[in-house]
């Protein structure tokens, strides 16, 4: 990172050339402002990266930036510009060929595969799908006690129109074989160091088929954006962004239960109902997170917002879970006493924001307001927040305080 006001040379137009043969990617540099999280030593840079508008820094390297919050008030589409970054390894790719650019297909496979982003947009029927991609530590930062990792509030996740095609029909392609039992993927980040495990993430083979996990090129009707693995990357709807392996290179089908870092030991959860511990505790086991949790925000009302007395406004806002789908998003004006219905907006699919909107009117006073969203199976949020020792999966019912005058 450099320091305020200072921009590497060409950093503005590093992604202009994206019809040239060979892309390259400078570092960022902080923008003018910042921002305060709403809670304990939250004060961060706004950081410009190419492709980016400013975002919340949390880190520089590797890259982790958060989209903040207003933009999801903007569109029940998070745009590209916006999207938030989230990298493990240091050592992210800065220079792609994308004519040489290949991902690969091998292990217990009957025809191993090197597939070009031409293979890819013309080998294959393209599929499209809207999808949440949200980060499994999205709103660490608001638990309590505090807990170590990435101190986030809540713009670490986006809602995208992903273009690619069906992993299953690459994995057909290839044949996979009888015993086989997870599929890895890899990408294009890797290490710093020797002794930091590479970044490898594993699917069992039953979801890997499943015809929804997907390898995306295109989000929002463009190229993926470099920070957001740019040229090929993984998208696997309704579960946590650890995931979607960015710059996927490499797809490997296994025959055990692969048992590298990031899977045995890093992105686990406590194996109860409510992957959750009393503060303090440590779980008696653990299993990998897996799909998100049922969420739900007030988008057009900051907290300590002041609000016109007595004259109708609408509070808008959004809801999604891990693929089943909202079916009511209930608001309440009066701290949680009673909840009333709220009109839905449109349906984009079950793994997609849904947007949400109440006309309501003020008494002079303070007032708080509580938003819970209901999905197909019934599930809704927790009226308290649930605790684990990682930090992951908050979706407690979130809470918007106003001042009417």
């Amino acid at each position: 990172m450099m320091n305020k006001r200072s921009l590497l040379s060409g950093a503005g137009g590093a992604l202009a050339g994206a019809a040239l043969a060979k892309l390259s990617l400078p570092f960022a540099a902080y923008a003018d402002d910042a921002t305060i999280l709403p809670f304990a030593n939250g004060e961060r840079p706004l950081a410009r990266y190419p492709g980016k508008r400013p975002l919340i820094c949390l880190t520089s390297r590797p890259p982790q930036l958060e989209t903040p919050f207003a933009v999801f008030n903007e569109s029940v589409i998070t745009p590209n510009d916006a999207f938030f970054v989230r990298y493990h390894l240091a050592g992210i790719p800065l220079f792609i060929d994308p004519g040489e650019f290949r991902i690969e297909v091998k292990g217990k496979v009957d025809r191993p595969l090197s597939l070009s982003l031409t293979d890819l947009k013309t080998g294959f029927e393209p599929v499209e799908i809207v999808a949440v991609n949200q980060c499994s530590g999205n709103g660490r930062g608001f638990f309590y006690p505090r807990v170590a990792g990435g101190q986030l509030a809540s713009g670490a996740m986006g809602n995208a129109r992903w273009r690619g095609v069906p992993l299953k029909a690459v994995l057909d392609k290839a044949g996979v074989q009888a015993g086989s039992r997870q599929v890895t993927f890899s990408g294009l980040d890797k290490p710093v160091f020797s002794e930091t495990p590479d970044f490898v993430k594993a699917l069992d083979i039953e979801h890997a088929m499943d015809s929804e996990v997907m390898i995306a090129y295109a989000m929002n009707g463009e190229d993926l954006p470099w920070l957001n693995g740019y040229p090929a990357r993984l998208v696997v709807p309704g579960h946590y962004g650890t995931y979607w392996v960015k710059h996927l290179n490499e797809i490997t089908v296994i025959d055990t239960i692969y048992d590298g870092f990031w899977m045995k030991s890093a992105y686990r959860i406590p194996d109860n109902s409510c992957a959750c511990t009393e503060p303090g505790q440590a779980p008696a086991a653990t299993v990998p997170i897996k799909r998100f949790d049922l969420r739900s925000f007030i988008t057009n009302l900051a907290d300590g917002a002041k609000v016109k007395a007595r004259t109708q406004m609408l509070v808008k806002g959004i809801a999604f879970d891990g693929g089943y789908g909202i079916t009511d998003v209930l608001l309440s004006t009066d701290a949680g006493q009673i909840w009333h219905a709220t009109k839905l907006g449109p349906d984009l699919g079950i793994y997609s924001f849904r947007e949400w909107q109440s006309a309501v009117r003020f008494p002079p006073g303070k007032h708080e307001l509580k938003v819970r969203a209901i999905n197909r199976i019934g599930q809704s949020q927790p009226m308290a927040p649930l605790w684990n020792p990682a930090g992951y999966m908050r979706n407690v019912v979130e809470t918007v305080r106003v001042q009417a005058a």
